[in-house]
């Protein structure tokens, strides 16, 4: 298969070098593009391969250009986020197939765009969320689709980013929700994808809550940060801010963002207590689903700690899952957790709690990754998939939709009925 990716930051590279490493018998990069030059001709260097004549490059305006020269089967697109639907509906529209990060895409406008170009073309898109692939979800997934704790009743799932994952949104592109749809679409349509799947049903109602009540001014102040300046690289006092981002002190963020500054501009290190910072970093829901279960959801963005907390209530008992990624920043270093941080409880009404013990595998996002790489670009040789794992246009439009509505809830200070907020915009998922 002939592939080509758009956007070239630090995500593709999931991308490119399962297909050079990995698959390279089967799978070739033949194109890139970006609107940085820099970036791009870093990414191509790497993708390309020994004794051949590279992988041709092309600027973002070209993108047209670059399908129909280099004539690729599918497109990857790493892009930020506003800008997927647009390449998804042009490579659809091309011929092409997709692979998109998630999520699909930011807003009901757009993800109209993409229905009805996929319905127009027949075109398929696989939206990447390898949070499906972790063995431990899986079998959480396992267990509640075989009725272990009785029908799904109420969930309570909480999910903790610290304070280096957590600041990293709120210094980069992501900060403003024409960008990225805030953190409930760009961060939480993993979140909100995985309760859809492990409930097997999709939104019927939002109600949302949400605020920046910790990256803002008032903070820095508390934090003795007075005097602060627009970004690290050049701020008086990034000496004694523990928020500090140090591009040149790592390698990787020095190649892909510092050296590319003077292409686009693009700052990668902006301050995470700005004033202009247009998303929340506390952020409530309580969701209804189709099937009569209700999840109470909660992500914040400065925990101590970084992982998730799920409760899920059935007829027959209980389902407790907790995974600790991260246990906290000491000294300036995160202190990742080991394989033993994750855990899974099942209390049944009548019998004592039992410890289950939970698999593990090697690879980024617990195993995850390599997985779901394997179901992508090397199918036929990967076990038949009985969790259907894999994520089109329908599951990713679903899984921005709570996001969406959590956003209009908070906005209007009112419950939000996923329906009609679809059928106000003649949108049909299926």
């Amino acid at each position: 298969m002939k592939i080509a990716i758009v956007g070239c930051g630090s995500r593709h590279s999931m991308f490119a070098q399962s297909i050079g490493e990995d698959y390279p018998d089967k799978h070739e990069v033949v194109a890139m593009c970006d609107n940085n030059p820099h970036r791009l001709g870093i990414a191509a260097a790497a993708a390309s391969r020994a004794g051949t004549n590279g992988v041709a490059t092309y600027d973002a305006s070209a993108f047209d250009d670059m399908i129909a020269e280099q004539k690729p089967d599918t497109v990857v697109i790493t892009t930020p986020d506003f800008l997927h639907a647009d390449y998804i509906v042009r490579a659809f529209e091309a011929g092409c197939d997709v692979i998109c990060e998630k999520p699909m895409t930011i807003d009901l406008s757009s993800l109209k765009q993409i229905t009805e170009a996929q319905r127009r073309t027949g075109r398929q898109v696989r939206v990447t969320f390898n949070y499906r692939y972790s063995p431990a979800r899986t079998q959480i997934k396992d267990m509640l689709a075989s009725g272990t704790i009785g029908t799904i009743t109420a969930v309570d799932f909480r999910w903790h980013l610290d304070r280096v994952h957590g600041a990293d949104y709120f210094r980069r592109w992501h900060r403003q929700k024409e960008n990225s749809g805030g953190l409930l679409v760009h961060k939480s349509t993993h979140h909100f994808d995985l309760l859809n799947w492990w409930l097997a049903s999709t939104p019927t109602k939002v109600m949302a809550t949400g605020q920046r009540a910790f990256y803002r001014p008032e903070t820095a102040v508390e934090f003795g940060l007075e005097g602060r300046g627009e970004r690290c690289a050049t701020c008086p006092v990034a000496a004694k801010c523990d928020f500090e981002l140090d591009m040149d002190a790592d390698a990787n963020l020095h190649a892909l963002y510092r050296q590319a500054e003077g292409e686009d501009g693009y700052f990668r290190d902006l301050c995470v207590f700005d004033e202009d910072i247009g998303i929340e970093d506390t952020m409530q829901a309580h969701i209804t689903y189709g099937s009569g279960a209700t999840a109470n959801y909660t992500l914040t963005a400065y925990s101590p700690w970084e992982g998730l907390e799920i409760r899920f209530q059935g007829t027959k008992g209980e389902l407790i899952h907790k995974h600790i990624e991260v246990h906290g920043v000491f000294g300036g270093e995160r202190a990742h957790a080991g394989k033993d941080s994750v855990w899974t409880e099942l209390h049944l009404a009548g019998q004592k709690p039992e410890q289950i013990e939970v698999p593990v595998a090697e690879g980024h996002h617990g195993g995850a990754d390599p997985v779901m790489l394997g179901y992508i670009f090397d199918p036929d040789n990967m076990e038949p998939d009985a969790y259907g794992r894999a994520s089109d246009h329908v599951a990713g439009g679903w899984s921005i939709l709570t996001g969406i509505a959590a956003n209009l809830s908070i906005e209007t200070g009112s419950a939000v009925d996923v329906q009609t907020m679809l059928d106000t915009r003649a949108i049909t998922l299926a």
